[in-house]
């Protein structure tokens, strides 16, 4: 309507190149000649390994004669070291292009892989937001789950293994020239892996949109990510080689990376990212054990916008008077997450009452909690940690 009122502020959206459906990672090729691919790095995991995709994509590359090398030293949450190991397979074998095969460990790996060949020095010189002076070499993304959206992001996560904890590049720099997301891939991921990383997308979705970057761009896809996931990511674990839910709940990923790329995130991922460097835990799980208490904290400062995730889920209406509706919201969230099988705490998890304070003078140092709706404190991260035991 002419009487409504839409944002002015100056935004700015980025993304990459990304085509989407069934045989997508069949063009990989193609792209890698584009790019002017001579010799290329593919980065992957063993995992991934044990899968068709890794022979089939070299299988590809083979058959245009192009010439590679198979990286495979990723971890889940991937170490400085292993970055700086690519680095040197990169550059000893005089690669130009990068291709990530993978879940969000090996996107980031990749990442950190083709800033410090361009860039030199350590990745840990990079921390931080827009600390990337030289492009990265070309790189394709081919992601292998439906959640972390490092294919599509401005953000490469890398744990400091030493210091215990996971440092956040975020640059435009890291954006991948060329993501290839096809769902096709997602029927080799077990039930637990599709609901973490199915878990960290609606988290994706829920951060962006009460972000206080947010904008008209990133509440779209914010919104109808969190609409895709909730209505799918259940089915999805229960039929894994159904198409239709495997590419509903990965276009929801994409959406939600499209959403955060741009709004960033806030305080479930900065301590979900303290967790997976000081005690190496699954940073979907986090996310999903982290999520409502964080809700829970936000909401007198995002009220309107929570409502309308709430309207967007089906879990109440927006009659509804605002202390029901914050608790229906947060049991909603909890019952979700139980529903697809993640029904852990971080007690469960490891996480002792005595490193809470560890945890959070680590998290309050995550670039993700300037943009959360209400600032924390130290403190206020503690109470959260506590909670979620």
């Amino acid at each position: 309507m002419a009487s409504e009122i839409i944002q002015l502020e100056l935004r700015k959206f980025v993304s990459p190149e990304y085509i989407f459906g069934i045989d997508a990672r069949l063009m990989v090729a193609n792209y890698c000649k584009q790019l002017g691919g001579r010799t290329v790095l593919l980065v992957s995991d063993a995992g991934i390994a044990k899968t068709p995709w890794l022979k089939e994509i070299e299988n590809i590359l083979k058959s245009q004669a192009i010439n590679f090398h198979v990286f495979l030293n990723v971890s889940p949450n991937p170490r400085d070291f292993e970055v700086m190991e690519g680095v040197e397979v990169y550059l000893k074998n005089q690669c130009n292009l990068i291709i990530a095969l993978g879940g969000g460990s090996v996107m980031d790996c990749a990442k950190g892989i083709g800033i410090v060949s361009t860039n030199g020095g350590t990745i840990d010189m990079y921390e931080g937001v827009d600390k990337i002076n030289k492009p990265m070499p070309p790189l394709i993304c081919i992601p292998t789950t439906a959640g972390t959206a490092a294919d599509l992001s401005q953000f490469a996560i890398i744990n400091r293994y030493n210091e215990r904890y996971k440092m956040a590049i975020i640059s435009k720099a890291t954006v991948p020239d060329v993501a290839l997301i096809d769902p096709f891939v997602l029927t080799t991921m077990d039930s637990f892996l599709t609901a973490c990383t199915g878990m960290d997308a609606l988290s994706h979705a829920f951060e962006a949109y009460v972000s206080n970057a947010s904008s008209a761009f990133t509440d779209l896809y914010a919104i109808e990510a969190v609409k895709l996931i909730i209505h799918n990511l259940n089915a999805s674990v229960e039929y894994p080689n159904n198409l239709q839910l495997r590419g509903k709940v990965m276009l929801g990923s994409l959406y939600a990376g499209l959403a955060f790329s741009n709004a960033s995130l806030g305080c479930v991922h900065s301590m979900a990212h303290s967790l997976g460097g000081y005690l190496d835990l699954p940073h979907g799980e986090c996310n999903a054990i982290i999520l409502p208490h964080v809700v829970d904290f936000n909401y007198s400062s995002a009220t309107e916008k929570y409502s309308n995730l709430s309207a967007a889920m089906g879990c109440c209406n927006k009659s509804t008077k605002k202390t029901d509706a914050r608790k229906q919201l947060v049991n909603f969230l909890i019952d979700f997450r139980n529903s697809v099988n993640i029904k852990s705490t971080l007690g469960s998890n490891g996480v002792k009452p005595d490193i809470i304070p560890t945890l959070a003078s680590k998290a309050i140092n995550d670039p993700c909690n300037a943009t959360n709706p209400r600032p924390p404190c130290k403190l206020d991260l503690e109470c959260i940690y506590k909670e979620a035991i």
